[in-house]
């Protein structure tokens, strides 16, 4: 075998020849290119890693919010307990007063239909007493004079 060294040399200058112009015409824009494709991949890294953290950082002010919410919640179903049992407790006490001044109204009620009872008593036994006197006496007398003596009469015997 024999070599051809003309060949050689004219494949190896054409080869680098080659080399030279992909370097200066395809290795620096594919690098160029691939450069930028890795900042813009490790851009949209960053821009992801920042995201998360704007996400956490939400999600963090949310759950506040809602344990705020919850706590409120809870704030106010007391105080509406407490309204309730407030007004519950002016409703008894109008109800204990309204109830006290019914029985007092029956208690004084009560009081005056006894007097009027006993006024009554005492002229119905006044006008029985005299009924009695006028048979025994078969006469009657000054009606006036026979009031005066048995109500003096009655009114020594409630006493007694």
């Amino acid at each position: 075998m024999d070599l051809q060294w003309q060949l050689l040399v004219t494949h190896a200058v054409g080869f680098l020849i080659t080399l030279w112009i992909l370097k200066k015409f395809a290795w620096g824009p594919i690098l160029d290119m691939l450069d930028e494709r890795r900042k813009n991949i490790s851009g949209e890294f960053e821009n992801i890693e920042h995201k998360k953290e704007e996400v956490t950082k939400l999600t963090i002010a949310y759950e506040t919010k809602l344990k705020g919410i919850d706590e409120e919640r809870r704030v106010k179903i007391v105080e509406a307990v407490n309204d309730g049992k407030k007004m519950a407790g002016e409703i008894e006490a109008n109800a204990r007063v309204k109830a006290k001044q019914k029985a007092d109204k029956a208690e004084l009620d009560l009081e005056r239909d006894v007097a009027k009872a006993k006024v009554e008593l005492k002229e119905d036994m006044i006008a029985m007493a005299l009924g009695a006197a006028e048979k025994v006496i078969h006469e009657r007398l000054d009606e006036a004079k026979h009031r005066e003596l048995i109500g003096n009469f009655i009114d020594n015997v409630e006493k007694a």
